[in-house]
């Protein structure tokens, strides 16, 4: 059986982040990838927004850990060469009555630590974005975009050079935790068992599943597994914005927003779907829920400028009507496993937070 200090299972951004922080800090590093490429699921399939920390709780690992994350982020682009642009956005309100809810937003990115939102008229609002429809809104500046699939390359290849190894088409289909490690069942073309000091389980949407397929983990502190699918729409032609463009959340979610990518393509998304089964397809019988969602801010929005983009799916560990639940950063002390972090939950601002919440994984990871 091979032996190897640390695994980690899932080269999604977070575990790529995880990785090269483990390596980083002189650990041996095996990165176990069911797919036959980096990043294929929640890690390219969202917003590619940098968030600057403005919903999130106070106090929580959600709000922490994205403002420690976006503080290194942008710095880490610079000095990576990763295709970034801190572009900034608008929450709008759209009537009078969600101005009161801005104004808690404001309040609330504060106790979070994010003292740049600045509250705009609907005139200074448009004066930004003339095609805006709005009567105020909150103007985020610390807000950007992301080249997503180039940050996880930056990740893999400091990892590398740092003596990690990257294993694609090797799912992990079990273990069994013992007293000097944990024995992983690693299936793909040539199946294998390796023992690990150390396992963080990034696996994103398996997660859970994985967690519960490890002999001698506590069942109890497995949490049940919820999708939650958001679907995406381009817009056909050139955007009328240069910012991203928010409603006032909503139930689990952030609304329909409008997000540009770095070549300043619209696109509207996501929703909120529960599913029950992985499903990236489209339903294009959701259009025309988006158009009356994006033409409560962009009226000028005509017929047919929708095309169905994408799909992706958030790790929720909460089901529909239930309040979003924070990160579940699950190591030896919440389990009682040596050597063992679980990573659970990891929805948005994952992007943005992978560098913080790579450094708190190396801190708790257990067996040094």
């Amino acid at each position: 059986m091979e032996r190897v200090d640390c695994v980690v299972i899932g080269a999604g951004v977070v575990g790529l982040a995880c990785a090269r922080a483990l390596a980083i800090a002189g650990r041996e590093v095996i990165v176990l990838e069911a797919a036959n490429a980096i990043g294929t699921e929640t890690s390219s399939r969202n917003s590619e927004v940098i968030h600057a920390g403005i919903y999130y709780a106070p106090g929580s690992h959600k709000a922490r850990l994205c403002v420690q994350g976006r503080q290194l982020l942008y710095p880490y682009c610079e000095q990576h060469g990763v295709r970034h642009r801190r572009c900034g956005k608008l929450i709008v309100a759209t009537t009078d009555a969600q101005v009161a809810t801005l104004l808690r937003i404001q309040a609330h990115a504060a106790d979070n630590g994010v003292h740049d939102l600045r509250l705009l008229d609907e005139a200074a609002a448009k004066a930004m974005e003339p095609e805006l429809n709005c009567v105020a809104a909150l103007h985020s500046p610390s807000t950007g975009i992301i080249d997503s699939h180039g940050l996880m390359l930056a990740f893999q290849g400091e990892a590398e050079d740092h003596g990690a190894m990257l294993a694609l088409r090797s799912p992990v289909s079990g273990g069994e935790i013992g007293a000097t490690g944990i024995a992983l069942e690693v299936g793909g073309a040539e199946p294998m068992r390796i023992l690990a000091r150390n396992v963080i389980n990034s696996a994103g949407l398996m997660a859970p599943r994985v967690a519960a397929s490890l002999q001698g983990f506590p069942g109890e502190k497995v949490p049940p597994e919820h999708f939650c699918k958001g679907n995406y729409y381009s817009l056909a032609g050139r955007s009328p914005f240069t910012r991203l463009i928010y409603p006032v959340p909503e139930a689990a979610g952030l609304g329909v927003h409008l997000t540009l990518d770095l070549a300043g393509q619209a696109r509207f998304g996501p929703d909120v779907e529960w599913i029950a089964e992985i499903d990236y397809d489209v339903d294009l019988r959701r259009a025309e829920g988006f158009y009356r969602a994006i033409r409560d801010y962009w009226p000028g929005l005509r017929d047919g400028q929708l095309a169905p983009g994408y799909a992706g799916i958030r790790p929720k560990l909460e089901g529909p009507g239930n309040p979003a639940s924070d990160f579940l950063i699950q190591g030896p002390a919440g389990h009682g496993v040596q050597g063992l972090v679980n990573l659970f939950g990891i929805e948005s601002p994952g992007l943005t937070a992978a560098l913080a919440l790579a450094e708190h994984v190396v801190e708790i990871s257990g067996r040094a």
